[in-house]
């Protein structure tokens, strides 16, 4: 067809979702996956009837109010939308979607995978091995924490917060949580709901953040939160640096009010994350690869285009979050 929409996509795509772009759509696509400054994603938006980003692009007021008024989707290759201005695109009449579901799955394994790297100095004993440091073996050497039958604490109890505690349960752990509103009995699963977040922290041997960043949760765990925790309680963040204070999180690991932290995503990723975290033994450090499964980011393709598809077919998408 001659009269395909267009769509710009941000980044280099899975084979699979590459080739249902181009059967569908007139696409283009970012072979070499640079990341594209916003005045490339300004200047290529005259091209393009979508555009299909992921978290790396920053569409700002600024940027969305200088995009072409030929752009009338943003269909997000993320679940998080915090790196689009809801707002901006409403005013200027643009639909963004994300893809919810799909990658809850492989994000709550990468929360486990912290909770025990961070539990059982995992890095500290990789960098052992591969350094030919690991000498000798005796009852004080390398000694953890162990996360059975502690408490699992959940902030932001949606669909990664609830398959992490599905995980968690495998363990025997106490699954405790705060959410905007309480599950129903059959999300709960037996999980203790707290009204506030402090109540939550005070009961928190592991605390996993799975809550959006926002306004409200910005810098959400900062010194006086921490303070809440129970001493040598470990945290666990999948969600956006955004919501963690650098500075308390890491005078805490120091002080050793923290045992330890495991952390997916930061402030300032890749580039410029707190400089503190690398010279930190007890944080199990990784660079945010919650769904970076083959499974997952097929699928996260799929619900993007299927968004697409929708659109324009004249349709409500699945996932419209403005």
């Amino acid at each position: 067809m001659a009269d395909k929409p267009t769509v710009l996509v941000g980044r280099k795509l899975p084979e699979a979702v590459e080739a249902r772009l181009k059967r569908d759509y007139d696409a283009i696509l970012n072979p070499d996956d640079k990341l594209y400054t916003s005045e490339e994603l300004i200047e290529l938006s005259g091209k393009a009837d979508a555009i299909l980003p992921c978290h790396s692009e920053h569409f700002t007021a600024e940027v969305i109010e200088k995009l072409s008024d030929r752009v009338k989707v943003i269909a997000n290759f993320s679940v998080g939308y915090d790196h689009v201005d809801t707002e901006a695109a409403k005013k200027k009449g643009i639909i963004v979607t994300n893809t919810p579901d799909v990658l809850s799955d492989a994000t709550a394994e990468i929360a486990i995978l912290l909770m025990l790297g961070a539990a059982r100095r995992a890095s500290e004993g990789d960098r052992l091995v591969r350094s030919k440091q690991w000498k000798d073996w005796s009852p004080a050497f390398m000694v953890g924490t162990q996360t059975t039958g502690k408490r699992f604490g959940v902030i932001g109890m949606g669909r990664v917060g609830q398959v992490a505690a599905k995980r968690a349960r495998g363990f025997d752990m106490e699954i405790h949580y705060y959410n905007r509103k309480r599950l129903s009995p059959e999300l709960e699963q037996g999980a203790t709901f707290h009204a506030d977040v402090d109540s939550l922290l005070e009961s928190a041997d592991v605390l996993s953040i799975h809550c959006p960043a926002t306004s409200e949760t910005k810098g959400l765990l900062n010194a006086e939160k921490i303070a809440k925790l129970p001493d040598g309680a470990i945290v666990v963040n999948t969600s956006r640096g955004a919501v963690v204070d650098d500075d308390a999180l890491i005078e805490a690991l120091k002080s050793g009010k923290l045992a330890a932290a495991g952390l997916d995503v930061f402030n300032g990723e890749p580039a410029d994350i707190h400089p503190g975290y690398r010279e930190l033994d007890n944080v199990f450090l990784l660079p945010h690869i919650g769904s970076a499964t083959k499974d997952t980011r097929d699928a996260m393709g799929f619900r993007a285009l299927d968004n697409l598809d929708a659109i324009f077919a004249g349709k409500e998408p699945g996932d419209r979050v403005a």
